[in-house]
């Protein structure tokens, strides 16, 4: 018994309160010490409750882990990258577009909506003044999806210069990346990629005389039930554009914002606002082409300008079917005997048939001839202006009838064509460019819409002397009696001409145009101004407008007169 008690011991020291145990002070033990306790070891029934506790807390845990890492581990994966980090984009500043004299024409509103709510990003802003929606134009703003997520990040231009220079309007778009916890607080914000500003536009345009020419043109049309128009100016030097406007316009905003009833209205309207007319709306020429074919018969070597040719009022041409029956080509009145400068004057219809189809001794040019020039001019093509939407116009010719009508090209028809008439059409765009090539000496340039952009043109081919026979008669127009005298006034010297076209099915409409340069003596601006389809008869068309805007350009932008 002494050798196993012994053993169980051994390695051990024996503390004393092991082995004695003092009676005398029993009562003075501290319990709360564990003075006078004896520990007894641990029931086996508590240790296995305990085990069982530890199993079931570790199964669970296991089973929640392997629901989450393994069965819905990717889906919990992408919800905690974008909890912990997400990207937001910082929206570029578009740039601003101005006048060639630094007038802002489309901004960037303040970060406020309607609502007075902040916005991600800025809404464009655009000049209230009349004249402006077709060469401006609007755009399309970014878009999320319900659930805030960005599908569109970029402005987008739609159409105008808006649409045109889109790459250079447009910024760079920055981003910032989020940091949050798992409930959602944010921990930090860090910009990644900082915003570019997109690039600031200044146009040639003169948003003062813009504004002028469009209000002068709207009300005239108004007052005399024009249906629409369209008006340019340009720098006859460089091919800048100094005004370009078309009515009836749209509203700007209200296609920015997707305003549906306003879109809808506009395309659906008789009067079509949404066309820019003064590059897609093509119309009759009338008398105003006959400048160019002056200018042609005099390079071809086929008249001289001193000659006379007599207009009684009208032509007889012997009709070889039917020699009873004459076909008559008729003059808008008897103009007696004219020569070039006249005939440009008082826009003789006799004059130009001869010298466009031939009549009696005098040669004409011919049809293919009258093409040619037609197009040095530029017309029947398109000239690749920047904003776009061109129409190529056309130019009468046995091929187009043939084409168009199934039918042989006759006298008759070079004698139409030659006066503007017949299927002749035209934008004025067009227009505008050929009286600045006549005004400058002959060359005809691009025209453009940026005061930093260089000039390209190309030659007619025709003398400045020849070319300066026709200013001659096209300023007598003005000055002496003749077909543009309302743009006679002192303080501006104009050259200028007119042209009336009848339309319409039963021709119960007319157009009216106006084309001049200025100042006569040394010129540096072409104007071409088209009024679309007024009542018949209409004695107040396209040239006594003019007279009220030239009235104002001369007190008002002396610049542009002096």
């Amino acid at each position: 018994m002494a050798f196993w008690f012994r053993k169980r011991i051994r390695g051990r020291e024996i503390d004393p309160e092991d082995i004695f145990l003092d009676s005398s002070n029993r009562a003075q033990l501290d319990s709360l010490q564990l003075e006078g306790r004896i520990e007894r070891p641990v029931s086996g029934f508590a240790i296995a409750g305990v085990g069982v506790i530890f199993t079931l807390a570790a199964l669970l845990y296991a089973g929640q882990a392997f629901k989450l890492q393994i069965l819905q581990g990717e889906a919990y994966a992408d919800i905690s990258r974008n909890n912990r980090l997400a990207r937001d984009v910082i929206f570029a500043p578009r740039g601003v577009i101005t006048d060639r004299n630094g007038k802002e024409l489309a901004w960037n509103a303040p970060k406020m909506d309607a609502a007075s709510t902040t916005l991600p990003y800025a809404k464009r802003e655009y000049t209230p003044l009349p004249g402006f929606s077709h060469i401006l134009g609007f755009v399309r703003y970014p878009k999320a999806d319900a659930s805030g997520s960005w599908w569109r990040e970029e402005y987008v231009g739609v159409s105008g210069v808006e649409h045109a220079y889109d790459a250079t309007l447009t910024g760079e778009n920055g981003s910032i990346m989020s940091e949050t916890d798992a409930r959602g607080k944010l921990v930090r914000e860090d910009i990644v990629d900082p915003p570019r500003d997109g690039g600031n536009l200044k146009l040639s345009i003169d948003a003062d005389v813009q504004t002028k020419l469009a209000e002068v043109l709207q009300g005239h049309a108004k007052v005399h039930r024009f249906q629409g128009g369209s008006a340019l100016i340009i720098d006859v030097r460089t091919g800048e554009l100094i005004a370009m406007t078309s009515f009836p316009e749209y509203d700007i905003a209200a296609f920015s914002e997707g305003d549906a009833e306003a879109i809808r209205d506009a395309n659906e309207s008789a009067v079509v606002p949404l066309l820019n007319r003064a590059v897609a709306g093509v119309y009759a020429p009338g008398s105003i082409v006959k400048p160019i074919f002056a200018a042609a018969a005099l390079h071809e070597g086929i008249i001289d300008p001193e000659k006379k040719i007599l207009s009684t009022g009208s032509i007889s041409i012997p009709n070889p079917y039917f020699p009873d029956k004459p076909s008559i080509f008729k003059d808008w009145k008897a103009h007696g005997y004219v020569d070039m400068r006249r005939a440009l004057a008082v826009s003789s219809d006799v004059y130009f048939y001869a010298i466009g189809g031939g009549y009696q001794d005098q040669r004409g040019l011919g049809i293919v001839k009258i093409d040619e020039y037609a197009r040095k001019f530029g017309f029947g093509a398109v000239s690749g202006f920047v904003l776009g939407g061109e129409e190529e116009g056309v130019i009468p010719t046995p091929e187009w009838k043939e084409e168009t009508f199934d039918d042989v090209w006759r006298l008759g028809d070079t004698y139409n064509t030659a006066i503007g008439q017949y299927g002749f059409q035209v934008t004025p765009l067009q227009v505008v460019r050929y009286i600045g090539a006549i005004a400058n000496g002959g060359t005809l340039y691009d025209a453009h819409l940026l005061t930093d952009e260089r000039p390209r043109g190309t030659s007619v081919g025709i003398s400045d002397e020849h070319l300066q026979i026709v200013r001659e008669g096209m300023r007598a127009a003005v000055t002496d009696g003749g077909t543009a005298a309302a743009l006679n006034m002192s303080g501006i010297s104009l050259g200028g001409k007119t042209g009336t076209a009848q339309v319409g099915a039963r021709n119960e409409y007319m157009n009216s145009w106006a084309i001049g340069f200025w100042p006569y003596e040394d010129p540096k601006y072409a104007f071409a101004v088209v009024l679309e389809k007024a009542p018949a008869g209409t004695n107040s068309g396209a040239s006594p407008a003019m007279a009220s805007f030239f009235y104002w350009l001369r007190d008002a932008k002396p610049e542009y007169v002096n």
